[in-house]
């Protein structure tokens, strides 16, 4: 009955917001052309605006090798470049397009087995990474195939019925594995540094799942799946990814200093973090570095001065100290690089500015490892190698008695990461906590109590990250669809149906109630007013149409609801909006 009534709500057409990018004399020139929601739509139109945005989005949204919109980026203005493997033949669709597209190809420097091989500050311009198959990008800036969005993309292009793109997105992510050394944050030269988020294994399960019921399972696909998940699984279980002592893992960009992305498209961030650090001494730890003569020690950034002058209530001129230089320090932004591995940023969860990041054993990573274990456990099986099964299954077993070691508090009810420097589980409460119980690692009384405090995160439009209000888009009041999913999932799994059915409704009629005041999908909400207006402090302002995860979001929380409430949301959209909205 839900996925008939899913259908049954219709896709026709709609006035929809498009980003459109272009390349001109060299550099990337994109603008956004919107369009105002239909003004006076039929009285029984319910959902299906925007049903039919996000079924348009999956096809607005896709990349290929083969069109010059692909290139373009937009965090970094310079003349588009793409870059194939060392050693790997030009294929002709390649070549039309650097014709075509006035696109330069090049080839990276050396193979790449494993990141952190190859030095990307001397890949100069920076540029894309050749992919073989489309994909679906997340939308705005992000124009290219992301590391985590993508494992949420799959599942609504799943849902959409769109196997063989989500198959061929799957593909892309071994390729990347094979001739890039991991999965990458994303397919540009500067991500070479890092992965993000270990979701590859559940994208190849429910990818091969889809595929099963449609009588299309390939088992030499399972076994490519399978070596490029053991490989990439490895990466995250050696040094520099492991966590001190503990067994579990964590983040670790390879490069050092600010990543050039930052640099251009995040206009004086970097600026706001060393004036929070010389407000905030008790909290700078090792982030702020004095330049002093004859220090030879070399940190990569930008320099800031700080100078204390009298306030001057004549016309004198004020008395002031000697003008001190500070920069960031290497381990500043070690952390800084490794909290965009985790794909949180910006959030104070791993410290200010997540500048320990690098310092902390997390939920969200150790949860994922464990999926990927019983991923692997389950494909061992499939291909009937029942001795990598049960090796895979002990593996599992051991990373949840750790995370129930050292990452449970069972005081608190909460899953809360373990600071490494400290020796301490954290007490800032965030939305990872329900990890484990979307991994099914956490026991029912677990669950339990993590449910027990769903007050502290909940909010009318849904969950907010956290209850701390930083100015940062990952904390108070900012909610994201693929949190609200995965949280979700988590909830239903241990039989909380009632609690996942009142958040969906939250979040879905927060998107569907603002998709009709400006005709957009974007990728967070402020869920304390309901709200698609964001007022970010720290980190890139901008809140991005699109979007990936929140069309999939969309598409699989409205399926996992019973009928009637589909039903009363389908209502909603059909009444006029309060004056005065935002």
């Amino acid at each position: 009955m839900k996925s008939h009534l899913f259908q049954t709500l219709g896709l026709r057409g709609l006035t929809l917001t498009l980003v459109f990018c272009g390349v001109t004399l060299g550099a990337a020139n994109c603008s956004q052309v919107a369009a105002a929601p239909n003004s006076n739509p039929s009285q029984d139109e319910g959902l299906k605006p925007i049903l039919q945005y996000i079924s348009s989005a999956w096809d607005t949204l896709t990349r290929s090798m083969s069109e010059c919109q692909s290139l373009v980026d937009p965090k970094i203005k310079v003349a588009p470049v793409l870059y194939l493997p060392a050693g790997f033949t030009a294929p002709i669709a390649v070549q039309k397009l650097a014709r075509e597209c006035d696109v330069r190809i090049e080839h990276l420097p050396i193979e790449i087995h494993r990141l952190g091989e190859v030095d990307t500050a001397k890949i100069q311009p920076h540029g894309l990474l050749y992919l073989e198959n489309k994909y679906v990008v997340p939308g705005g800036r992000f124009n290219e195939m992301y590391g985590w969005d993508s494992y949420f993309i799959i599942r609504g292009l799943l849902q959409a019925g769109r196997v063989e793109l989500a198959r061929g997105m799957v593909d892309n992510f071994f390729f990347e594995v094979e001739h890039y050394g991991a999965m990458l944050n994303a397919n540009r030269t500067y991500y070479l540094t890092r992965s993000q988020p270990p979701f590859l294994s559940s994208m190849f399960v429910d990818v091969y799942g889809a595929l099963q019921k449609s009588g299309h399972g390939d088992t030499a696909w399972l076994a490519r799946g399978y070596a490029d998940l053991e490989k990439d699984y490895e990466m995250w279980n050696r040094d520099p990814h492991l966590a001190g002592d503990t067994g579990l893992s964590r983040y670790y960009d390879f490069g050092e200093g600010p990543p050039a992305e930052a640099l251009q498209d995040e206009t004086g961030f970097y600026r706001k973090v060393a004036t929070y650090f010389f407000f905030h001494p008790a909290q700078t730890d090792s982030y702020i570095v004095e330049n002093l003569p004859g220090v030879t020690e070399s940190v990569a950034g930008a320099a800031y001065t700080q100078q204390v002058c009298d306030v001057s209530l004549k016309m004198a001129r004020a008395e002031c100290e000697k003008r001190r230089e500070f920069k960031l320090s290497s381990d500043y932004y070690k952390g800084d690089r490794s909290m965009r591995e985790s794909g949180f940023d910006v959030s104070f969860r791993f410290g200010p500015f997540g500048a320990a990041t690098h310092h902390y054993a997390p939920v969200c990573l150790n949860s994922l490892l464990y999926k990927t274990e019983k991923d692997l456990e389950q494909i061992s099986r499939w291909l009937g190698h029942n001795a990598d099964a049960e090796k895979w299954s002990k593996s599992a077993d051991e990373r949840k008695k750790l995370i129930a070691r050292y990452l449970w508090d069972e005081k608190a009810g909460f899953f809360f990461d373990f600071d490494l420097q400290s020796g301490q589980r954290s007490s800032y409460r965030y939305a990872t906590t329900f990890y484990p119980l979307w991994a099914g690692l956490a026991t029912a009384e677990q669950a339990k109590a993590v449910v027990k405090n769903l007050s502290a995160l909940e909010k009318p439009g849904g969950l907010a990250m956290s209850p701390e209000e930083t100015g940062a888009q990952w904390d108070l009041p900012y909610g994201w669809g693929n949190i609200e999913m995965l949280a979700i999932d988590g909830l239903r799994r241990y039989g909380f149906n009632a609690d996942a059915n009142r958040i969906s409704y939250e979040f879905l009629s927060m998107v569907a109630e603002n998709f009709r005041r400006d005709g957009n999908i974007r990728e967070k909400y402020d869920v304390v007013s309901r709200s698609s207006e964001a007022h970010v402090e720290n980190g890139y302002a901008i809140n991005v149409v699109g979007f990936g995860w929140t069309n999939a979001a969309f598409l699989e929380l409205l399926h996992g609801l019973p009928n009637e409430m589909v039903e009363r949301l389908a209502r909603e959209q059909d009444r006029p909006l309060a004056a005065g909205g935002k």
